[in-house]
Order: C-alpha cells, then sequence, then structure tokens
C-alpha cells in the first residue's frame, strides 16, 4: 500500500526535500548523498534518513556503494495514482515550468515530461485484445508491477543486462547484474529468466520478489537454451517443494482447479483428493488458508502443523 508523504512524515519543508529528492531520481535515476545534501543544505545523515523512510513508504530505492554508487532508484518505478492532490499536481507541473523557462536545465523538462505522462496512456487499466482485458497489477495495486514486466520486456528485446535487487524466499536480499532472456508465465505467476552473472549460471527468478530494477545501457550475446533447458518441471534457485495431499470440500473444487490444476484432482469414493508437489514457499501457508475450511491438508504432518498453527494465531488475534 502507499502511504502519502505529506501525511506520514509531517512538516512542510521535509516534505518538500522528499519530494525534490524523489523528483530528482525519477529524472536522473542516480543522485549521491552529497549533491541532496548540498543541495538542500542538510547533512548526508539526513539525506539517508529521508531515503529509508521513503524505503518504509513504499519507493523501490537503492543504496548503491563504491566510487560509481550514490542512492538509485528502479527503472520501474512510476509515480502512483493519489501521490499528489490535483492542486499540488498542478502546482508542481507550473513550479517546474517556470524553473525551466529560466535555466533550460534538461532534467528540469525530464521531470516535467514524467510528471505529465502520468494523465497519458501509461495510466491505462490494462492491455485490451479483442474481448480480453489482461491487467498484471495487484486489486486494489498501482501499476509497478507491470511496469517492472514492460522494462523486463524491453530489455529482453534489446539484449540489455539489467541490476535487480532481488528478494529470495528466507528474506535475503541481495544485488545481482542479469542478462534477460525471456519471460515466463506459469501458475499465476510470472518469472524472469536469465543469466545471473553472481552465480555464473541461468536462473527464474519470480518479477514479485524484484524489489529494483535498473538499466544498465550494457548489450549482452544472448546464450542460446532450448525450452527443455527451462526449469519448468517446478521452482529452482534454491527453493524447497513439498509433496502434499489435500482433500477437498465441492464447494472448493473452482479454486482447487485453478491452484492445483485440473489433472492432480480426483474422486476416491465420495470424496475428493488432490496429490500435488508444490513450491514450499513463504506464500504456501497464505494460499492453503485462503481456500478456508474447504480445503485440508491431509499430509505431511509438518504441513497441517504450519497451517493449524498459523490459522489459530490469526483466530487469536481476532479475539484481542
Amino acid at each position: 500500500m502507499w502511504y502519502n508523504l505529506k501525511k506520514q512524515f509531517g512538516g512542510p519543508m521535509k516534505y518538500q526535500t522528499m519530494v525534490g529528492m524523489l523528483l530528482a531520481l525519477l529524472s536522473r535515476r542516480k543522485v549521491s548523498a552529497g549533491e541532496f545534501a548540498a543541495k538542500y543544505s542538510i547533512s548526508v545523515r539526513t539525506v539517508y534518513r529521508y531515503v529509508d523512510e521513503m524505503i518504509v513508504a513504499g519507493i523501490p530505492i537503492d543504496i548503491v556503494r563504491g566510487a560509481n554508487g550514490g542512492i538509485c532508484i528502479s527503472d520501474a518505478y512510476k509515480l502512483p495514482r493519489g501521490f499528489f492532490t490535483h492542486e499540488e499536481y498542478d502546482a508542481a507541473v507550473s513550479a517546474l515550468l517556470a524553473m525551466h523557462a529560466q535555466t533550460g536545465e534538461p532534467a528540469l523538462k525530464d521531470a516535467i515530461d514524467k510528471l505529465t505522462a502520468l494523465s497519458k496512456s501509461e495510466r491505462r487499466l490494462g492491455a485490451v485484445a479483442g474481448n480480453v482485458l489482461v491487467d498484471n497489477g495487484a486489486w486494489g495495486g498501482e501499476r509497478n508491477f507491470s511496469e517492472k514486466l514492460t522494462l523486463l520486456n524491453r530489455a529482453i528485446g534489446a539484449q540489455e543486462a539489467l541490476y535487480i535487487g532481488y528478494t529470495d524466499r528466507t528474506g535475503v536480499r541481495t544485488e545481482r547484474k542479469i542478462y534477460p532472456h525471456l519471460l515466463v508465465y506459469k501458475q499465476n505467476i510470472w518469472y524472469a529468466y536469465a543469466y545471473c552473472l553472481k552465480r555464473n549460471a541461468f536462473r527464474l527468478f519470480k518479477v514479485g520478489r524484484m524489489r529494483t530494477i535498473r538499466e544498465t545501457e550494457e548489450k549482452f550475446e544472448r546464450i542460446p537454451f532450448t525450452v527443455d533447458d527451462l526449469p519448468l518441471s517446478f521452482w529452482t534457485d534454491g527453493e524447497k517443494t513439498v509433496e502434499a495431499r489435500f482433500r477437498i470440500e465441492p464447494d472448493t473444487v473452482p479454486f482447487a482447479e485453478v491452484w492445483l490444476g485440473v489433472d492432480n484432482i480426483r474422486r476416491e469414493g465420495s470424496e475428493i483428493y488432490a496429490d500435488v508437489v508444490l513450491p514450499d514457499d513463504e506464500s504456501l501457508v497464505g494460499t492453503i488458508l485462503s481456500a478456508g475450511a474447504g480445503l485440508t491438508v491431509v499430509e505431511p504432518e509438518s504441513l497441517r502443523e504450519r497451517v493449524s498453527r498459523e490459522a489459530e494465531a490469526i483466530a487469536e488475534r481476532y479475539r484481542k
């Protein structure tokens, strides 16, 4: 969820500084902490504190160390709906136009273009083909996920390397340089099949775990592969799997068919069961619980216990 910076952090000067920092990042994508400190007459320590607060607010910012480092924002990020009120939006554009007219600064023109583009085609709700509407965003969410797909697809076509901030299933965050080769859509999840320079091997990355994506303008030569090379039987990159058996109530069959696959569901007498291999990641227990009482884990016992503990914790939370 996006939290309005002005409401969350308060203080007009602090808010204006943080908005200015954000607009600069949107225009240039990378700015040093020293430059921000000099521009706004604040300490470098305060710059990093503001950056931390923007990260908590949901803005995908990375801090890159080293001689060529700086404060970077994901190339897939766009200002979300509701960031500005109508009055704030008009005031921001007017101020930028006036400043650009006086200085001719190209960065200001870039910022104006980005702001005015918010009301144009990139704000459409989805792609329409015939009678089908495709919207890759989450319910109630902004367009950041679709922007990630667009950026990945563009990089694949242009054979451009990307830097990604990636979070694995254990919550560990790493910075990786990848050569993206293919987008894969499997069981309602988007993946990027890419050569990872950190591992020196192809990996299947979940797009939803890419916190940031940054363009490099570095070209790469495509590495030949076939569909058989893709790890589509099930998950890789260190992810565990679990063999599970579920008992399904009749009302829950439609849900189970979508999630577990029609071919894995069968009747045994008067009962309905599914035997599947699933990724044992952070979303597994939540997905099971989302089916309510209509889906029961029969085995393994370890998964039954995990679902039971989580259900009890949720019930206890609602008793308070």
